[in-house]
């Protein structure tokens, strides 16, 4: 399927575009299925809060709307929102009145094996460490520079996600995932104030566990902590939920507490 610039098809953008000269702006991917986006609001209000953050002047109703119409076509598949500042001269300081650009790109469903969720993946344990910059932290924006040099440390078939942490050696997250622990019955992730994406089934799975009862805590986690969890798995907006069964020396088997949001994670991608 053809990309679009602004809802309208293109196969060319401006080559003053600043997400290409800066990587000033933002991205949301979105799992497409029935010829919906799915996950879509929450897509949206990180996008929104990303374009508050980053000072970038966007209807957020209008963007929807292309994903949604843009999803109708596609069918199913994997959608791409890029948003950037817009096109203006060489500078970082943007030209006044510059309007936004809304790029969409279509892929695929990507195909992973079955073993991913069902009896976990290995993580690689990265050396590539994660930057502290509390304004971009927790926005999905389009720097992933860090994450370019944490995926180039393993070509292998055997590491299915990679584990980063940040220049104090807490756990952070999966090079396209986010993490979660759990010890004796209570759901662990790392706070995402200084740096990390905020994932959209991560907000989801956090939601849906406080409506379930499930005790929850977003703080620090040091990486001694890996040691001590009773299960472990990683999640994004295209696959849900894999299990993790090894990192490094490491080993787990997945829980029951996996399974029960592994199939929350199911019933999200499916409607």
């Amino acid at each position: 399927m053809q990309s679009w610039v602004d809802g309208t098809p293109a196969a060319a953008i401006n080559l003053h575009n600043r997400g290409l000269a800066y990587g000033d702006g933002l991205f949301e991917t979105f799992a497409v299925r029935h010829g919906r986006p799915l996950l879509l609001d929450e897509h949206m209000a990180r996008l929104a809060l990303g374009c508050q953050r980053l000072s970038i002047a966007t209807d957020v109703a209008l963007v929807a709307d292309e994903v949604r119409r843009y999803a109708a076509q596609l069918g199913e598949g994997v959608a791409k929102l890029i948003l950037t500042r817009g096109d203006s001269q060489r500078g970082y300081a943007p030209a006044a009145g510059v309007a936004a650009r809304r790029i969409l790109q279509a892929s695929p469903l990507p195909s992973y094996p079955a073993e991913h969720a069902d009896v976990g993946v290995r993580l690689f344990m990265c050396q590539t460490r994660l930057g502290e910059q509390p304004l971009l932290a927790g926005l999905k924006h389009l720097n992933r520079l860090e994450q370019v040099l944490a995926r180039s440390e393993w070509q292998d078939g055997e590491h299915a996600e990679g584990l980063m942490r940040d220049g104090q050696g807490r756990l952070i997250e999966g090079v396209y995932s986010n993490l979660f622990l759990v010890k004796q019955g209570t759901l662990l992730t790392a706070r995402l104030d200084r740096c990390g994406v905020a994932g959209v089934m991560r907000a989801a799975l956090l939601a849906r566990a406080e409506m379930m009862n499930i005790p929850v805590q977003v703080r620090d986690l040091a990486f001694d902590e890996l040691a001590q969890a009773d299960e472990a798995f990683v999640c994004n907006s295209v696959y849900g939920i894999w299990p993790v069964r090894a990192a490094g020396a490491l080993n787990w088997r997945p829980g029951p507490l996996t399974r029960t949001l592994q199939a929350v994670a199911r019933t999200l991608l499916e409607t």
